[in-house]
Formats: C-alpha cells, structure tokens, sequence
C-alpha cells in the first residue's frame, strides 16, 4: 500500500480502518488482493443497498455499453434518462400519489443537499435554514452549515451562516418534546429565530448515531413546518431506498415532505446520482441555476430503472427488509443484555442498526478493528463514534447476516476479555 501512502491525501479515512487492497465483490462479500474474504456491514456507507455487482443490473449496464449507449450527456434527453423516469414514476411516484417534480443535481448527495436548500430560498426568499443535533447532510459550503458534527465543520474554513439548530426527537431525553422548544422560538418574536425558509431532517439520523424519530415526532413537524410557512425538506440520502424497508424512509409516519434528497443507493450499482424531489410548485428554477457537468450519469440510469424494477415492483424486498431487521434486531439486543459489564443501547429501523455505548466510546473502534480481523467490514458512527452500526446489503444473504453477527458477538468478549482493554475502560475483570 506503499503507493497510497506516498500519493494519496491525509484525508482519506476508511482505508485507515480497513487496511487492504481490495479487488473484488460479490453482494455482501468482498475479497483482497491475499485472497481474503470479508463479510461487508458497510455497503458502501448504505451506496450497495442491492449489494456489490448485482448481476441483473450488471446485465442491463453491459447491454447498454455494448450498444454504445450515450455515457454522458448533461441534462440533455437520452433513452436511459426517459428509462428512469417512466419506472419511477410508474413503480415509485404513482402508487404513493406523490406530485413531484424531479432534478438531477450533480452525482454527490451533497450536491442534492446544496440544490434543495438553494430552492427553499429561493421559494420563501427567507435565508435562515433549522437543521437538528447531530444531523449530517454533507460536507460541501451549504450542506456542512446544516451538519452538526465539529469534526466536519471545523474543516470548512470559514463561518457556517444562516442555519439554526433545534435538537432531534430524543436529544433532550426522553420526557422533553423538542418540538415544543422550537414551537415556542418560533411564536416568540424576541426569540431571536429567523423565521426559516425550510426545516432539513433526516428520520434516521445514520452518521449522527443511528438516532431514529419517532413517526409521531415526524407528524408534528410537518404540522408545525405547515402552521409556519416552512418548507420540510427529508434528507433521504442514507435512509432511502429501502433501507427502512419501504423505498422512502417517511412512508410508515404519512408524511409528505415538500422537498426530498436522494442518493447513495438511487442507482443501485454504486455509481454516482442524486436528485431533488418537489412539490409541482416548487419548481421556480431558471434554466441553468443549478447545474452540474455530472448531472445525467446514464449508466445510472440504467442500474436505477432496472433497481426499481427488480425490487420495488411488488412488497417482497420491504418484508425482507423489516425480517432481517428483526433478526439484526434481537441478535443486538442479545449482545447488549449478556455483555454485563457496560450498559449498551439497541437503536434502529428496517436494516439500519446500531449497538450504542455512550459510557465507553472508544469501545466500537476497538470491535470495528477487530472484527476486521475477524473478516467483517462495519464502522462506527455518532459524534465520538460510540455506535457500532450495522448497514449490510439488504441483500445479504442469511446465513451470511447471522455469521457477521457472530462475529460481532465474539469480537466483544474477545475485546473485553483483553487486559489492555481492561485496563484503558477501567473496568472490573473477571
């Protein structure tokens, strides 16, 4: 790896958890350049939902090369982009009677991010943004101003303007309604709360923790973004797809955002996309305001329309989903209530899964780079990565989920089974 190190920038980070060259993949399996097989927790940070080289997408995407299909094309129209659109208007948009508009942004979803809140803006002509605790929407100027972590936003070198935050379902414990915090700044005229074009959100916070909003939560914040003239923006980036079981994350509360961002999974085969939804309405964009040299990616077009068609036809994917949730769901908890030394929490929704331990944070690095060891990916979120999180294909096989689990389970008694470890937790051995 001397050639990484040599050329590639201080900046890159999950190679520094995972050291190895990796050279192939398979669903949830990928393999290095030794040879050696890792069951895969991390999906690409939720981009895999369908897991690695799908071969009904990897077929769709061949016959297109094959045929010399138009690779890049700007906004302009190709076939793989009228494709994508009749599939998810037909197998997504109609079924939920959804009246959007949308916008391919450019391939990153922060660029989506970036694209929705300019529009709210523009909409409203307000320029003061509510975001919440520990949320993460990307890292470029306008996204990383909506993003709570420090760590990301100490990097961008200048002041971070025009976002307010109020704290997430949850932050303040569990008998405090946050919602009501921020409905009483925002009837107060001396609160000092600009009144804010939009309110972002995620339902599940992924990066921030694995944090999840209740449906009810959820409800009265699109109530209180209606009473107040502010548009609901969901951040549906890492929780969308499927990921929760359902395509879109906020279909089990009822809701109905006036904006959603989409990425990471769109495609279905890693390759970049994202795009903007809106309500009809919204859509009070000049011709060129938000552009992008990478907004029309038809190779993922192709892997996005054969996506939709392969999995969001009919129920089975969202029963999978929320079955393997469930079996995620009680293997965690089994982890937490045998592990008696430290008090861990079981946070989670669909196939997004997290095993919290607030009081030790160092302890999930510590599993995360044994288990590596061991031969499974999976990485650690939340703002001092006190999270151990679970985001495997939804794909996975069972057999396969079931033994990376094992493995989690026996990367915690080897970790607290260790003197060193002992020692740096302080706690009590056996």
């Amino acid at each position: 790896m001397n050639i990484f190190n040599r050329l590639e920038s201080n900046v890159r980070g999950y190679c520094r958890s995972f050291p190895t060259t990796f050279t192939k993949a398979q669903n949830a399996t990928l393999t290095d350049e030794a040879g050696n097989e890792y069951i895969d927790f991390l999906a690409g940070a939720g981009t895999v939902n369908y897991g690695h080289n799908n071969p009904v997408f990897k077929e769709k995407l061949l016959e297109f090369l094959e045929r010399d299909g138009l690779l890049h094309g700007l906004d302009m129209h190709t076939d793989a982009k009228q494709r994508f659109l009749e599939v998810f208007e037909k197998h997504i948009l109609s079924p939920l009677e959804f009246d959007y508009k949308v916008q391919f942004t450019g391939p990153t979803g922060t660029n989506a991010v970036e694209a929705a809140l300019k529009l709210a803006r523009k909409v409203t002509g307000r320029t003061n943004v509510v975001s919440f605790t520990n949320g993460f929407h990307g890292v470029s100027l306008g996204s990383v101003a909506a993003t709570g972590n420090s760590h990301f936003r100490n990097a961008a070198g200048t002041p971070l303007n025009n976002v307010t935050f109020m704290p997430y379902y949850g932050y303040l414990g569990d008998n405090i309604d946050t919602l009501e915090y921020f409905e009483a700044l925002l009837k107060d005229n001396s609160s000092g709360l600009d009144l804010p074009a939009a309110v972002i959100v995620e339902t599940v916070q992924g990066e921030g923790g694995v944090n999840v909003a209740s449906a009810e939560w959820l409800q009265q914040l699109e109530t209180l973004c209606q009473e107040h003239g502010m548009l609901l923006i969901i951040d549906d980036i890492q929780v969308g797809c499927g990921r929760t079981g359902s395509f879109f994350s906020f279909e089990e509360a009822g809701i109905v955002p006036d904006i959603v961002t989409l990425s990471k999974s769109l495609s279905g085969y890693g390759l970049p996309m994202s795009l903007v939804l809106m309500r009809s309405e919204l859509d009070q964009w000049e011709p060129g305001e938000h552009n992008g040299t990478f907004r029309g990616n038809n190779l993922a077009f192709v892997s996005a329309a054969a996506a939709i068609e392969t999995y969001w036809s009919d129920y089975r994917l969202t029963r999978e989903v929320k079955r393997k949730g469930t079996l995620i769901e009680s293997r965690l908890q089994a982890i937490a209530d045998t592990t008696t030394e430290l008090e861990m929490e079981v946070r989670g929704r669909g196939m997004i899964w997290g095993l919290a331990c607030q009081e030790y944070p160092q302890l999930p690095d510590m599993i995360s780079a044994e288990a590596f060891k061991r031969g499974l990916i999976i990485e650690t979120s939340g703002t001092d990565s006190h999270v151990l999180k679970i985001l495997a294909p939804l794909t996975i096989e069972d057999d396969q989920l079931l033994d990376g689990l094992d493995i989690v389970a026996d990367c915690f008694k080897a970790v607290l089974n260790d003197e060193k470890v002992i020692k740096e937790l302080g706690l009590v051995s056996n």
